[in-house]
C-alpha cells in the first residue's frame, strides 16, 4: 500500500506563500484523484484541494484563487502552492487519495502550517 510523507510547512506571516510536498512511497499513476486535506485545532479534517490524473482540479471555497494543487506522476509527488496565506489557513496539512475509504492508519504525520504575525 502506498504511503505518503508530507513536508514544506512552516511559520509564515499573513500574505506570504508556502509550497507543500507530498512524496509517495510508490506509484501514484493509478490513483485517479489525490487531495490535500487539513485539520485545524478543534476542527474536523477537511478536503481543500483535489487533482485528478487529467490535471483537472477542484478547491474548497475558502482557498479558491489562492491555492494551486498539482501532481507529477513521474516523481510520485503531489504539490500544494499556497499564496496569500491567512491566519485561518493554520492547520496540519495531509495528502491522501480522494474517493476511497481512509482509515486512521492511512494518515501520515502531516506538515504544520502556521500563519501568524
Amino acid at each position: 500500500q502506498v504511503q505518503f510523507v508530507e513536508s514544506g510547512g512552516g511559520l509564515v506571516q499573513p500574505g506570504e506563500s508556502l509550497k507543500l510536498f507530498c512524496a509517495a512511497s510508490g506509484s501514484i499513476f493509478s490513483i485517479y484523484a489525490m487531495g490535500w486535506y487539513r485539520q485545524a485545532p478543534g476542527k474536523q479534517r477537511e478536503l481543500v484541494a483535489v487533482v485528478r490524473n487529467s490535471g483537472s482540479a477542484n478547491y474548497a471555497d475558502s482557498v479558491k484563487g489562492r491555492f494551486t494543487i498539482s501532481r507529477d506522476n513521474g516523481k510520485n509527488t503531489v504539490y500544494l502552492q499556497m499564496n496569500s496565506l491567512k491566519p485561518e489557513d493554520t492547520a496540519v496539512y495531509y495528502c491522501n487519495p480522494v474517493g476511497r475509504t481512509l482509515n486512521k492508519g492511512d494518515w501520515g504525520q502531516g506538515t504544520q502550517v502556521t500563519v501568524s504575525s
